[in-house]
């Protein structure tokens, strides 16, 4: 099976999976989950034209005065009775404007002598510091549409368009297998030879951000009955992620056994460095991802389809890895026929990548705070250079 690109697979990858049930929440309970369906307006926002200062409702044409204020209006209340010539109406923010005004006078820019009230410094303009009825949006329209992640911004809108409850997509139950001989739980003795479980750890943590439900199916020894039983266990999942094992060595049995379990592979093997032995493929209703053993390869790959593969079951309109683009801050050697995925931090000089880009060291990974993408057959990158990052 030759090397595939890494975009190609990713649309292969979202193809094989669909958007759960949607569900209806408390907007309240909304945050970082991804909007079901178009969402539009309930109503009006101003319901009526409003202040957007404390002072005075006048008429602008009457300007500079002086008037004789008539009236109060506050936030909450109704709408005021309408100015006749010659009055005007103590304001404050967020209140009702009366019928005939159409400007406020600040009260900074405000005078009352003898209860009558005249104004200072600039002349009034027709609609200053008012917020007219409906400028923020009116019923009907359409505020976002589905897709949207929701954050406070989004809530909030949402609530203030009439909105208590939310449709937003479902929660995918991803369950998780660590492979290998060599591996202890988290905490347990490591002795020569044995190696802490650490991947599936890494993984909750990233998994963690993302409306998903995590569940740890532990550590499954390099033997093919072991693992094909251990896929049967992870049955009801939406996404099913193996760690380890996912090569061609005689101990790399992951392969033999999701597809002794009854597993279709749909493809295996990425052109990019690190993560190559990725695989990907459908076990009854749950999406098969085949991560490769190395700490550092598991993180990238599962970056790049993990996190993406959640996010689109989970409703998200955009579910690929956030990219931006940065300049190098130092030189980076050419790469060969494989998309390099290059562990850095950004500093004041621009984006540099850490010393050791091995599969295998933690170290320089705990240090990145991003990934630099270098496409297959990229010359040597220069200091300025603008190159695609993705932030982690």
């Amino acid at each position: 099976m030759s090397l595939i690109p890494v975009n190609e697979a990713q649309a292969r990858l979202f193809a094989l999976a669909s958007s759960l049930p949607a569900e209806e929440l408390a907007a309240v309970d909304c945050a970082g989950r991804w909007l079901a369906r178009d969402l539009h307006a309930l109503r009006d926002q101003p319901w009526v034209d409003l202040s957007a200062m404390d002072g005075y409702a006048v008429r602008a044409s009457e300007w500079p005065g002086p008037w004789t204020v008539t009236a109060t209006s506050a936030a909450g209340g109704g709408v005021p009775d309408p100015l006749v010539q010659g009055t005007a109406c103590r304001i404050f923010t967020g209140a009702p404007m009366p019928i005939g005004a159409d400007a406020i006078l600040i009260q900074e820019n405000a005078r009352v002598e003898d209860g009558r009230l005249s104004g200072l410094d600039d002349a009034l303009t027709p609609g200053r510091h008012v917020r007219p009825a409906g400028s923020d949006f009116r019923t009907g329209d359409s505020l976002l549409p589905a897709g949207s992640w929701l954050g406070p911004p989004q809530i909030a809108l949402a609530v203030l368009a009439g909105h208590g409850c939310l449709p937003v997509g479902g929660r995918p139950r991803v369950a998780l297998l660590s492979t290998g001989n060599e591996l202890v739980p988290p905490g347990a003795l490591t002795p020569p030879g044995r190696l802490p479980s650490s991947n599936a750890p890494m993984l909750a943590a990233m998994l963690s951000a993302l409306p998903c439900d995590v569940i740890d199916l532990g550590i499954v020894p390099d033997d093919l009955p072991a693992q094909t039983d251990a896929f049967a266990r992870a049955a009801g999942a939406d996404i099913i992620v193996s760690t380890g094992g996912a090569s061609v060595g005689d101990h790399d049995l992951v392969r033999p056994a999701f597809l002794a379990a009854g597993g279709t592979l749909d493809f295996w093997k990425i052109r990019m460095r690190p993560g190559k032995p990725l695989m990907a493929g459908t076990i009854g209703q749950a999406i098969f991802l085949g991560l490769p053993g190395n700490p550092v390869s598991a993180f990238v790959t599962a970056t790049l389809f993990l996190l993406p593969l959640v996010r689109s079951m989970a409703g998200a309109a955009a579910p690929g890895p956030p990219t931006i683009r940065a300049n190098l801050g130092s030189i980076l050697p050419a790469t060969g026929e494989r998309d390099e995925y290059l562990r850095a931090f950004r500093s004041d000089a621009g984006v540099v990548s850490v010393t050791s880009q091995d599969s295998a060291a933690m170290v320089s990974l705990a240090a990145a705070d991003c990934l630099i993408l270098r496409p297959a057959g990229s010359p040597v990158g220069q200091p300025g250079e603008s190159v695609t990052i993705l932030p982690i």
